[in-house]
């Protein structure tokens, strides 16, 4: 039985990853195929090989996931925790996509976990959920507006004297290598969220013992993710590409450098799983407002950080939910 429970959440955890995969596949593309600076299957499967090898890049964020938040206990109720919370994940992302609004899949991860371990009455680390999540989803969203305005000014200004219609056409060039950078960091980022959930699941099986990522699982959770991106999400890239802000490729550029750059930093410097969702929306938002401030969509802005705040409640809850029917039923 519990060989049985480890395989079915090492295959939940994977199909969580391929949901992340098409859910947050906008967050890498969303700027340059709205610019027009790449076709949309160009840019996906751009995009699936750039996960793949950001999957790759490290591992600290696997390990921040992976010990600090909850503490689950060993056997069937460990593997029901961690099941009860990629479902929730995977509710959350499911309806999220059905809306076409731009969530946080590694938050829900994250609802989930802590909504399953409430529920199961197994530990929760506090001030880890308050120094790895809660102050990482505030800080990031805040750090990539402000950025990307001034990094969108910063571009105004270099080019001031250009020929508008030769920058951009030049710009449309960059965002070819700002996307890459973009869809890298974002392997970099949610592939080692899903690595540190199966690592979690092979300790309390007794499979093995530390934190080291085995290979397999680099390669199975990279792939899922790139499997996940190249299947698109059309409905958020809609959101971030046109509902926000119609985008030029000067704009395009500038979002996707301030938000892969913010990326590496918090992967390599802090190791802290941010939302790659929540900082490419808010550096789209940060260079929009250079325009001018009413060139933002607020409404749609509005709504979209609404989704922010309730999505690791809403997890969290489903979470729960899940956990007591699964513990009623198996426990």
């Amino acid at each position: 039985m519990d060989t049985f429970a480890l395989v079915v959440v090492i295959g939940v955890a994977l199909f969580f990853t391929y949901t992340n995969g098409f859910h947050d596949s906008a967050n890498a593309i969303a700027t340059s195929v709205s610019t027009r600076a790449l076709t949309p299957r160009a840019a996906l499967a751009m995009a699936a090989v750039m996960n793949l090898l950001g999957a790759f890049a490290g591992g600290g964020v696997a390990h921040t996931v992976s010990t600090g938040i909850i503490e689950t206990p060993d056997g069937k109720q460990g593997m029901i925790i961690l099941f009860a919370a990629l479902i929730g994940a995977i509710v959350w992302n499911l309806t999220t996509w059905y809306f076409g609004l731009p969530s946080s899949s590694s938050h829900a991860l994250f609802g989930g976990m802590v909504g399953a371990a409430l529920a199961g009455s197994s530990t929760v680390f506090w001030h880890g959920v308050l120094d790895k999540i809660v102050l990482p989803m505030i800080i990031s969203p805040v750090v990539g507006l402000v950025v990307g305005y001034l990094v969108m000014v910063a571009v105004m200004w270099i080019f001031r004297r250009s020929n508008p219609h030769k920058s951009r056409r030049g710009f449309r060039i960059a965002q070819t290598v700002s996307a890459a950078a973009m869809a890298l960091g974002h392997g970099l980022q949610d592939a080692q969220k899903t690595m540190g959930i199966v690592v979690m699941a092979l300790t309390i099986g007794g499979v093995q013992q530390g934190d080291g990522i085995p290979v397999w699982v680099r390669f199975a959770c990279a792939a899922m993710l790139s499997l996940g991106t190249y299947a698109g999400g059309w409905r958020i890239m809609r959101t971030l590409g046109r509902k926000i802000i119609e985008l030029d490729p000067p704009q395009g550029f500038a979002a996707e450098a301030t938000a892969s750059s913010i990326l590496y930093v918090t992967s390599y410097v802090f190791k802290a799983p941010i939302s790659t969702t929540h900082v490419i929306t808010s550096a789209i938002m940060g260079v929009g407002a250079t325009k001018r401030v009413n060139a933002v969509r607020w409404g749609v802005a509005k709504n979209i950080v609404m989704g922010w705040f309730i999505t690791m409640p809403a997890a969290g809850c489903v979470a729960a939910l899940v956990y007591w029917v699964t513990h009623l039923l198996f426990g």
